[in-house]
C-alpha cells in the first residue's frame, strides 16, 4: 500500500503510540483487501454500528477507554445505532430482569464513552441516521467510514455516498485517523453492477420482499434494477426514499450487498445510465410467482408454527416520519372496518428519537396512540436477542428482523389485518 507522507509519520508514531496503532489497523484492513492507498475520509458525520451496552464485551469497552486515556477522539462528530432497551416496550418482570441485569448491564457506562469520543448529541440513536431530522445525511461523492449495513447501502446508492461494508470498530478506526482504505465500493469499477434485475410483477412489489429475493441471489454483488421505476417513479421523493429505505435493508441482510443502483431513479444510474451493467453480467427476472416463491420458502423457526402472534415490530430499519403518519391513517381505517378500537396485538413503530420528537408536535401522534400503537426509538433486533423474547411468537414486515430473530415475516397488509383484525396474519 502506497502511504503519503502525513500517513507515514503517522503510523511512525509522529502523534503518538496510540495513533500509530489506529493507522496500522487501517494499513491492515487495508491490506487485506489489496488497497492500494488509503484515502480521506469526506463526510461531515461519521456513523457507528456498536450501540448497546453487552457485558460480554469488555474488550470494546477496554478499546475505548484506551482510545480516551491517550485523548485520542474521533475526528467526526458521530450517530450510533438504536439503543437496545425502552421501558416502553412491552416485557414481562423475568424478561426485563435478563435485560437490565444480565444483558445490557453496561449500556449506560458505555453511552458515557461514547459522549466523550465524539457523539453527535444524545439522541443520535438511530440506524436511519440520513433521515432529514437526524442530521447526518451524507452528501454525493462523500467517501464514509460506516459498518451499518443498512445505512451504507442506503448511503452508496440512493445518496450517491461511498463506503464499503465495513465491520463495527473499523468505522471508529477510520473515523479517528481520518483516512479508509481505497477499494471496492469507493472505486469506479467497484460501483459497477454484476447482475441486470428486471422487475416483471403485476403490482408494485412489497420492498422488504424484492429486497430480500434480490439480496439471496445476487449476495455481495451490485444489482443494477430495471422496471421498478415504473412502481416508485423516477423522483427520489419521500415516498420513494421510504421504499428504498426498507428495500436496500432487505438485500443487505438477506444478502450482504452494500450497493444498488435502480434505473432512472438512483444518482449513479440517472446520470450513467446501462453503462454501469459490467459485460457479461448475469440476469434476474422477479414475477409475481419468484416473490411468492421467495417468501414460501422462509423458515418458520416458532416452537408452535400456528401459535398466536404475541408482538409485533415494526420498523427495522427505523419509519421515517411519513411511515408513521400514513401508518396511523392504516390502522385507524383498518381499526374502523373491523370493529375494534385498538389493536388487538400489542404493536411497537420504532423510529429515531428525533423523528418520534417531530412525530409527537403532530396531531398523527395523538391518533396513533389512540389506538393502543406503541411508539418507541429501540432497536427491535436487540430487543429479539433476549433469550426469552426469542421464545415469543413476534411478527414483523421487516426482513432483516426475520433474518436475524425467531421473528416471522409477514407483507405490509397482512400485518395491519393481524394487528386490528386478529387471527392468523
Amino acid at each position: 500500500m502506497r502511504l503519503t507522507d502525513e500517513q507515514q509519520q503517522i503510523l511512525d508514531g509522529a502523534k503518538g503510540e496510540t495513533l500509530a496503532k489506529v493507522m496500522k489497523t487501517m494499513v491492515m484492513y487495508g491490506d487485506a483487501f489489496e488497497a492500494e492507498k488509503l484515502v480521506p475520509i469526506t463526510s461531515d458525520y461519521n456513523h457507528l454500528v456498536t450501540s448497546f451496552g453487552l457485558k460480554v464485551m469488555s474488550p470494546v469497552y477496554d478499546l475505548m477507554q484506551q482510545l480516551l486515556d491517550a485523548g485520542v477522539v474521533s475526528g467526526q462528530k458521530f450517530s450510533v445505532d438504536p439503543r437496545p432497551i425502552d421501558k416502553n416496550v412491552p416485557a414481562n418482570l423475568l424478561q426485563n430482569l435478563v435485560f437490565n441485569k444480565l444483558m445490557y448491564t453496561k449500556q449506560d457506562f458505555y453511552e458515557n464513552q461514547l459522549n466523550k469520543l465524539g457523539l453527535m448529541d444524545k439522541d443520535a440513536f438511530t440506524c436511519a441516521c440520513y433521515m432529514d431530522e437526524v442530521g447526518n445525511k451524507p452528501k454525493k461523492g462523500d467517501v464514509l467510514s460506516w459498518a451499518e449495513s443498512s445505512a451504507v447501502v442506503y448511503a452508496n446508492s440512493v445518496l450517491g455516498a461511498r463506503c464499503n461494508r465495513n465491520s463495527g470498530i473499523i468505522d471508529i478506526m477510520g473515523s479517528i485517523v481520518g483516512f479508509v482504505p481505497y477499494f471496492g465500493l469507493l472505486t469506479d469499477e467497484g460501483r459497477k453492477a454484476d447482475w441486470v434485475v428486471k422487475i416483471e410483477t403485476t403490482k408494485k412489489p412489497e420492498a422488504q420482499l424484492l429486497g430480500s429475493a434480490i439480496g439471496m441471489k445476487v449476495m455481495e454483488d451490485v444489482p443494477f434494477v430495471v422496471g421498478l421505476d415504473k412502481w416508485i417513479g423516477t423522483e427520489l421523493d419521500d415516498s420513494a426514499c421510504t421504499y428504498l429505505k426498507d428495500f436496500g435493508a432487505a438485500t443487505a441482510s438477506n444478502g450482504a450487498v452494500g450497493l444498488y443502483h435502480i434505473e432512472n431513479l438512483t444518482p449513479e444510474a440517472v446520470e450513467q445510465g446501462r453503462s454501469l451493467i459490467k459485460e457479461g453480467a448475469k440476469e434476474y427476472i422477479i414475477d409475481d410467482a419468484e416473490l411468492e416463491r421467495v417468501k414460501n420458502n422462509y423458515p418458520v423457526v416458532w416452537k408452535n408454527p400456528d401459535a398466536a402472534p404475541k408482538l409485533c415490530f415494526m420498523g427495522c430499519p427505523h419509519m421515517s416520519l411519513q411511515q408513521l403518519k400514513d401508518w396511523t391513517d392504516k390502522v385507524e381505517a383498518a381499526l374502523k372496518e373491523y370493529g375494534n378500537k385498538k389493536v388487538v396485538i400489542p404493536t411497537v413503530f420504532t423510529a429515531a428519537p428525533k423523528v418520534l420528537e417531530e412525530f409527537n408536535k403532530t396531531e398523527y401522534a395523538v391518533r396513533l396512540k389512540a389506538t393502543g400503537v406503541i411508539t418507541s426509538y429501540i432497536c427491535p433486533l436487540m430487543y429479539m436477542n433476549n433469550p426469552l423474547c426469542k421464545k415469543m411468537p413476534v411478527i414483523t414486515s421487516s426482513n432483516k428482523l426475520r433474518t436475524y430473530t425467531s421473528a416471522r415475516y409477514y407483507t405490509d397488509d397482512e400485518i395491519l389485518v393481524a394487528i386490528t383484525k386478529g387471527g392468523k396474519a
